[in-house]
């Protein structure tokens, strides 16, 4: 019997991988879709020297949920789903890397429940990465959870969260910026004041400020790189679709 999210419908926009220079996989929240995480990795890229020359990649969990409890559950509550979304993330970047952008050109984000997923296989699979995009998240696992980072080795990761996110623990966020500071991450933390689930224009700025020197790893300027007031407009909107209502 296969795992869960085994077939699950992959969504792609922008460049083929194998013509590409950079891939965004973005991870959609619980009961949210694919369709609205490839809207945001659009407007997140849009503007950025090279932008057509990024794949976008947004699957779609089955049931359009990743796993079925909270990600601080008992691992074992959320199993076998979680292991099948972290098999299905793995087999996606697997298979960029077969076409040419292995894990230096990858940046692999999430909201709420798919920035935990990412996080997840980002931390265990132990790989530098071009970048990790965390929008309300945190490693999954209950507290005393051995996280299992390893072998991150510079990779420029982004955590936003609200300090009182009904969903996404402070302490967590804290312990998760510790684990991966160790595992030899680069780590970005943003709170912000108050009670939202959401991502902000302040997250989108340094999403795309993450992204624009993923660009400039691979031989752009750093002023051809930077991303413009102007052209955060579309990802303010397509934030904006991307509120769901637990991790």
């Amino acid at each position: 019997m296969s795992l869960p999210h085994a077939d699950a419908w992959i969504n792609h926009d922008g460049a083929e991988p194998s013509e590409a220079a950079h891939a965004l996989i973005l991870l959609h929240g619980r009961g949210a879709d694919a369709a609205g995480m490839l809207s945001l990795a659009s407007a997140l890229v849009d503007g950025l020297p090279g932008a057509d020359t990024w794949a976008l990649v947004a699957p779609e969990a089955d049931g359009r949920t990743w796993y079925p409890e909270r990600f601080i559950a008992p691992l074992w509550e959320n199993q076998p789903h979680l292991d099948g979304a972290r098999a299905l993330i793995g087999r996606l970047l697997d298979e960029l890397a077969a076409a040419g952008l292995d894990a230096s050109r990858v940046v692999l984000g999430g909201f709420s429940q798919g920035a935990c997923l990412a996080l997840d296989v980002a931390a265990r699979r132990g790989e530098r990465l071009a970048g990790v995009l965390a929008f309300s998240g945190g490693l999954i696992g209950p507290p005393g959870t051995d996280f299992g980072a390893h072998g991150l080795a510079g990779t420029p990761v982004l955590l936003t969260s609200h300090d009182a996110d009904p969903h996404i623990p402070l302490i967590r966020v804290e312990e998760t910026a510790r684990a991966l500071a160790r595992a030899g991450a680069d780590v970005t933390t943003r709170v912000y004041r108050g009670a939202q689930h959401t991502i902000n224009a302040d997250a989108l700025g340094h999403a795309r400020t993450l992204l624009a020197r993923a660009v400039v790893n691979v031989g752009v300027s750093p002023n051809e790189a930077a991303p413009t007031e102007a052209d955060s407009t579309a990802a303010d909107d397509a934030a904006d679709n991307a509120a769901e209502t637990d991790a």
